[in-house]
């Protein structure tokens, strides 16, 4: 056994090392990007085909080994269309953080806090919202689409803008750090989701869904049909919250307390 390891080690320099760090960094941020989206499932699905390619070819099922690696050969085209979104929100990350950036200020506690009494208010009245908040992946240019503010966060604040004939209702806020960045904001429809035509004509929610599928911003939506609740983080939708659950939810996925 001892043997076996010096004869493994024989060679084994620090740049292998460091190789061997860097292809496992990639592969775990890969998985934690994709964890808990539709693409986990295929990555899991394209993993059960390679696993079974292996075994026809050490089993020598000709036909199915053959079948399979005509398969694979398309796999490369296949993980471009398959993760195409998963592939915009890795590389508008890169691109934010950049490597010479600082990490962005982070949203406090009594922000969060904030927006939820703001969205518990219009829940009541029944009076819509869409607001993003971004978290590491910048919403510049989304913002610049809009109407800039660059103003404190007060709840007072957030309910006017939504307030029904407000010159800004429509469209999505978007505040970053502690600050209200931009209203009347137009967000990305996603342009397919499993539960698409779920949502009808609720432009709010898909706009909510499409933005979290774009960036790691979390959106909360406030329905103006039903005065409900929903906020959407990574293409997922969690719905009928109330203000304590809300407050909470943001909290934990923005590492505040």
């Amino acid at each position: 056994m001892v043997e076996f390891l010096k004869n493994a080690f024989r060679g084994f320099s620090l740049l292998d090392a460091l190789d061997i760090l860097l292809v496992a960094a990639i592969i775990y941020q890969f998985i934690k990007l994709i964890k808990g989206s539709r693409a986990y499932q295929m990555t899991i699905g394209l993993l059960t085909v390679a696993g079974v390619y292996m075994a026809s070819y050490y089993l020598k099922l000709h036909t199915l080994n053959w079948l399979l690696k005509e398969f694979l050969t398309y796999v490369i085209i296949a993980v471009i269309v398959l993760y195409q979104g998963e592939l915009r929100k890795a590389l508008a990350e890169i691109g934010s953080r950049g490597f010479l950036k600082t990490r962005p200020a982070r949203t406090s506690a009594e922000t969060l806090r904030t927006i939820s009494l703001a969205a518990k208010y219009l829940a009541s009245k029944k009076i819509g919202a869409l607001i993003a908040i971004e978290k590491e992946i910048s919403l510049k240019n989304y913002a610049e689409m809009g109407v800039l503010l660059d103003a404190l966060v007060s709840r007072d604040l957030i309910v006017s803008v939504f307030y029904p004939n407000s010159p800004l209702h429509d469209g999505g806020m978007i505040i970053s750090a502690d600050r209200i960045l931009a209203a009347a904001c137009l967000f990305p429809h996603p342009s397919e989701h499993p539960f698409l035509e779920k949502f009808g004509t609720k432009t709010r929610h898909l706009a909510a869904l499409g933005l979290s599928m774009e960036t790691d911003s979390a959106v909360v939506v406030v329905s103006e049909e039903k005065g409900t609740i929903s906020l959407a983080i990574g293409g997922t939708l969690f719905s009928n919250l109330d203000r304590e659950a809300l407050e909470n939810k943001l909290k934990e996925y923005f590492e505040v307390k």
